[in-house]
C-alpha cells in the first residue's frame, strides 16, 4: 500500500505519462528536442506535424498543463520549448527501450519460425 507521502509523487508521474500518451504529442516533443535550443515556433510545429491548428493547440495545451513544455509569445508569434532538458533524454531512453524490445520480439519470431513442426495429417487409408 502507498503511504500518504508517496501517493502525490505517483500521481504526478502518472499525469506525466498521460501527457505523453498520444502519438502527436510525442512527435511534438521529438521535434522540440531536435530543434535548435529545443525551441520552435508554432508555424514550424504545424508544418512538421501536419495537424490542424486547433488540434495542435489542444495538444500543446495538454503538454503545457502538465509542465512538459513552456511557451513564449512575442508579438503574434508563439514559440514552444521543452520545459526541462531531461525530457529529450526521456524520449531517447523510450526510443532505445522500444527498439530493443522490438529486436527481442523479432528474434523470438525468427526462432519460432525455425522450429520444426511435425506435419499433422489424418490417418492414412
Amino acid at each position: 500500500m502507498l503511504s500518504t507521502a508517496q501517493a502525490p509523487l505517483y500521481e504526478i508521474k502518472a499525469n506525466l505519462f498521460k501527457a505523453l500518451a498520444h502519438p502527436a504529442r510525442i512527435r511534438i516533443l521529438e521535434l522540440l528536442a531536435a530543434a535548435p535550443d529545443t525551441t520552435a515556433p508554432v508555424s514550424f510545429l504545424l508544418a512538421e506535424t501536419g495537424l490542424e491548428a486547433s488540434h495542435l493547440s489542444q495538444h500543446l495545451a495538454t503538454l503545457r498543463r502538465h509542465r512538459v513544455v513552456t511557451s513564449v509569445r512575442s508579438a503574434n508569434a508563439v514559440t514552444y520549448r521543452l520545459a526541462h532538458p531531461k525530457i529529450a533524454e526521456l524520449l531517447a531512453i523510450a526510443r532505445t527501450f522500444l527498439l530493443d524490445t522490438l529486436a527481442d520480439s523479432n528474434e523470438q519470431l525468427r526462432l519460432a519460425q525455425e522450429l520444426q513442426v511435425p506435419h499433422l495429417s489424418g490417418p492414412s487409408s
